[in-house]
């Protein structure tokens, strides 16, 4: 395996000093402080603006807000506003997040302010790379480096769009011809880019090699995957499924290793065993690199339990709803359909009351016995029931080995929304913590982590496929592609087991397993509906806490040209909420996800303003 270099390479003075760019008025104002481009006219120059573009692929820029508010991993936009977790944490912490969890979020909310600042600020410097090739006379650069520094600038402009019109779907599309002079230039937001998104993703293609000298830049292959990601959000499933065969058969990362899925589940998410055969695209991150927690990984600063080797903050708790999703039937296969009609009362926008009849799915109708309620010292046994063994590498629970940290403290851990779970994808292990952890940003102890953040995965593509062969009817096709990711988990050794002396979590593990794991695979889908379902269930699973479930129910909902039925999204949202209020809940009691308004965030209403009118605010805001 190559080594990777930070987010791209190691981040020079050079860049430190160019790219400082407003984070206010993103479409109108040139870059502050920035040097004059002929200053920057010759390799090193646009090497250094290329590092200034992959660096912000974390979402973060020094310049403003903070790194939770618009991290690449959407904890907040694409998990707790869904039905992956909760907001955790004290009540009076990051209020912000309050109105994106129970759904009354408004134009004026600092979280998506950055957001959307962060991520124009990251086009413009993809753009500036685009710009600058112009400028350079000096023979440093050759017309094929031209090419490809075009291309990857290309892609990263591409990936930077995809972030925003996930959120927001109407964004302006803003490319290198756009320039920025004295006066107020207008960018609108006429509707959906995903047309520009895939030619930028096009042309990076022609002019990205198969292979890079360092793992962190974009290849072809990252390319063409992205590519079928935009296909599948515009629901074009079949341009998508041939560029997810060429990907399967044929893909390799960037080092050149071909595609496979990582002999562990878990290898996906520790830091030491990044950059393997299974990630197809990922977010750089790095720590002990001199810069003092500012090239790790940003976005989950904050989301660490309370009773582990760090000292904050309690944020990001696994819901009721997914623990419950792990649930299994007797062969081993998720609780798909629905048995269970419950009737709540919901405050539609703090406005109106509503009766909201919710038709709950089987696996959400009785919660998983968990610690809730329970003080450290009362008694808790963890509970019996067959799970799919993804569970305790996605969920941290009371009683179950925390990685290498000690048994999990369950509700102990947390510090608010009356939870029992703890986030671990983003957690590195306790033996490895000096050479995978650092002080985030210089304040928060042990907080800032070198786990990288996926993108993509060869998991995605195989999940991918499959909701591709389920639009075309080729269900044989999507079960065998289900198959293979649930193929995986059924190898104990990948399976979370038992410490050999609970007191002594460093004395390693047993092979016990740690709970009653029983994972099968499917051995028929009997109609297109039940496929479709078994696949969306696989991707929840299979990326539980990793800021996707938002936008995923997003694109399968009609209102947007997905394939379910009319209202999946607000009733999926609105039938957890009735299902985990069950236990008292001070963010969601009351609440009401709104169909045709709440899959889309609103624009930020300083844009709005500063764009004198030529953004259109989303529907219903």
């Amino acid at each position: 395996m190559k080594t990777s270099y930070g987010k791209f390479i190691s981040l020079g003075s050079l860049v430190a000093l160019t790219l400082i760019f407003s984070c206010k008025k993103l479409l109108n104002q040139a870059p502050v402080g920035s040097l004059n481009g002929a200053v920057l006219a010759n390799k090193a120059g646009l090497d250094g603006l290329l590092i200034g573009a992959y660096s912000m692929l974390d979402g973060y820029t020094n310049t403003s807000g903070t790194e939770w508010e618009s991290g690449i991993d959407n904890w907040a936009y694409g998990g707790v506003a869904a039905d992956d977790a909760f907001k955790g944490s004290n009540a009076t912490d990051q209020t912000a997040v309050v109105p994106i969890a129970n759904h009354t979020v408004d134009p004026s909310n600092e979280y998506i302010a950055e957001k959307w600042a962060a991520f124009y600020n990251a086009i413009q410097r993809a753009n500036d790379v685009i710009r600058e090739i112009p400028l350079i006379k000096d023979g440093s650069v050759s017309a094929d480096y031209a090419k490809e520094v075009t291309a990857e600038a290309k892609f990263l402009r591409g990936v930077f769009h995809f972030e925003l019109a996930k959120m927001f779907r109407n964004v302006p599309y803003v490319d290198e011809s756009i320039t920025y002079s004295a006066g107020n230039f207008n960018v609108p937001n006429p509707g959906p880019i995903w047309d520009k998104i895939e030619a930028d993703f096009t042309a990076a293609m022609a002019g990205l090699p198969k292979t890079q000298g360092q793992i962190g830049r974009a290849n072809y292959y990252a390319a063409e995957a992205f590519l079928a990601k935009a296909y599948l959000w515009d629901h074009q499933y079949a341009k998508a499924k041939t560029a997810l065969d060429d990907l399967i058969t044929n893909g390799e990362t960037a080092g050149g290793e071909k595609y496979a899925l990582s002999a562990s589940y878990e290898d996906n998410y520790n830091a030491v065993k990044k950059n393997g055969p299974e990630s197809v695209f990922a977010v750089q991150m790095t720590v002990n690199d001199g810069s003092n927690g500012s090239n790790d990984n940003p976005g989950e600063a904050l989301n660490f339990p309370a009773g582990t080797y760090t000292g904050c903050c309690g944020f990001y708790q696994p819901s009721y709803t997914l623990a419950n999703a792990f649930k299994v039937d007797a062969n081993g296969l998720p609780m798909l359909g629905t048995t269970s009609t419950v009737c709540a009362d919901f405050s539609a926008n703090n406005s109106t009351t509503v009766n909201v009849t919710a038709n709950l799915p089987n696996y959400n109708v009785v919660n998983l016995a968990n610690d809730h309620g329970l003080g450290a010292s009362d008694a808790f046994t963890p509970p019996t029931d067959a799970l799919d063994p993804r569970i305790d590498w996605t969920v941290g629970r009371r009683g179950i080995p925390y990685l290498d940290w000690g048994l999990c403290g369950g509700e102990q851990w947390s510090r608010g929304d009356l939870c029992p779970y703890n986030p671990i994808k983003n957690v590195f292990y306790h033996s490895q913590q000096a050479s995978t952890a650092d002080n985030n940003g210089g304040w928060a102890s042990n907080q800032g982590t070198a786990n990288n953040y996926n993108l993509i995965t060869l998991a995605d593509l195989y999940l991918w496929r499959a909701e591709c062969e389920v639009e075309s009817g080729d269900l044989a096709g999507a079960m065998a592609d289900v198959n293979v990711v649930r193929n995986r988990m059924q190898d104990p050794a990948g399976w979370v087991h038992t410490y050999v002396d609970d007191s002594n979590p460093s004395a390693g593990f047993t092979t016990t397993p740690a709970a009653n794991y029983k994972i099968g695979l499917y051995t028929t889908f009997p109609s297109q509906s039940y496929a479709r379902e078994a696949v969306h269930m696989e991707e929840q699973l299979e990326f539980g806490m990793e800021g996707h479930r938002f936008f995923d129910l997003q694109r399968w909902d009609p209102i947007y040209g997905g394939p379910e039925p009319a209202g999946y999204m607000a009733g999926v949202i609105n039938t957890h909420i009735a299902a985990v209020t069950r236990v008292a809940n001070p963010i969601l009691d009351g609440h009401l996800f709104t169909a045709g308004k709440n899959e889309l965030y609103p624009i930020p209403l300083e844009q709005i303003t500063l764009e004198n009118g030529q953004l259109k605010q989303n529907p219903k805001y």
